[in-house]
């Protein structure tokens, strides 16, 4: 087949690329959004990682970084491609980009779809306090994240201190298993096995709230929150808290009693054990 790949990064293209060549497949362009939204304001650092996508360019191939999505079928449609590989694009592909190529389109999903639809699906998994997740290969049709599964497993585990570099490499792992069973299912014309609609959530981006701490909440969503944050920050970042009149970003917290600032939640104590104070700039 020939293909079009969709990805988030280097690190997301090479890995496509590669996974697909050895299943006897062609890539044949790359697709990359440098904004969140078509039309949309450039993503912070989106240069950068659109630089370092053109320096790993394999030789030959194009890369489309699209303003607006109008013209994207019509783009598509010139490829003659027969599928597109989606890893990590926040546009909503229209029903007309789908069916620029000969079989539609497929995506690679981190989660046990459907639960955790979206864009941020780990985040929620651990805000919810999940002790695992995995990666689910489907379908692409114009709702995010609904089509039929080709390929699926779970097992990916979730522990107190989730560190991105390790569950990336993880994920890559499942989608080295995964995605050539998937376009072999592909290849025979299967249509995946339908997801249920009654199980379905949405993991949207977090709400502005959740940057904060509200001591008044349960122990256990409190440490979720901040274990949440820092993973969606690579460890950089934290929901703000007061404690003892004064403005901390936390970065760490405990269940089990630890050295650091113990604060009482409704339902018992949390300790804080990695914070930094709150800059004047940010109040």
């Amino acid at each position: 087949m020939r293909i079009i790949l969709i990805s988030y990064s280097t690190q997301g293209f090479a890995l496509l690329h590669r996974v697909c060549e050895q299943a006897g497949h062609m890539p044949v362009a790359y697709l990359h959004a440098r904004s969140l939204r078509p039309g949309g304001p450039t993503r912070s650092g989106a240069g950068d990682v659109v630089g370092e996508i053109v320096d790993a360019l394999p030789d030959g191939m194009d890369l489309l970084i699209p303003g607006r999505k109008n013209m994207l079928p019509h783009i598509v449609d010139g490829y003659r491609a027969d599928l597109i590989v989606c890893y990590g694009f926040p546009w909503k592909l229209s029903s007309a980009i789908l069916q620029s190529t000969h079989l539609g389109a497929i995506n690679v999903h981190t989660s046990m779809l459907p639960k955790y639809r979206g864009p941020i699906p780990i985040n929620w998994a651990i805000r919810n306090g999940d002790k695992e997740t995995g990666v689910s290969i489907h379908w692409m049709e114009s709702e995010f994240d609904s089509g039929g599964i080709l390929a699926q497993e779970s097992g990916i585990a979730l522990g107190d201190d989730v560190v991105p570099r390790l569950l990336w490499e993880e994920v890559d792992r499942y989608i080295e298993r995964l995605l050539p069973l998937a376009l072999s299912r592909v290849v025979t014309g299967s249509p995946g096995t339908p997801q249920e609609e009654e199980s379905a959530t949405y993991a949207g981006w977090m709400e502005p709230e959740f940057s904060r701490i509200d001591w008044g909440a349960a122990r256990e969503e409190i440490h979720n929150q901040v274990r949440a944050i820092r993973f969606g920050s690579s460890g950089r970042s934290g929901p703000v808290a007061t404690v003892a009149d004064r403005r901390l970003r936390v970065m760490r917290t405990s269940l089990q009693q630890a050295d650091g600032i113990k604060v009482m939640c409704a339902d018992g104590p949390v300790w804080i054990t990695e914070s930094v104070p709150v800059a004047d700039s940010e109040s």
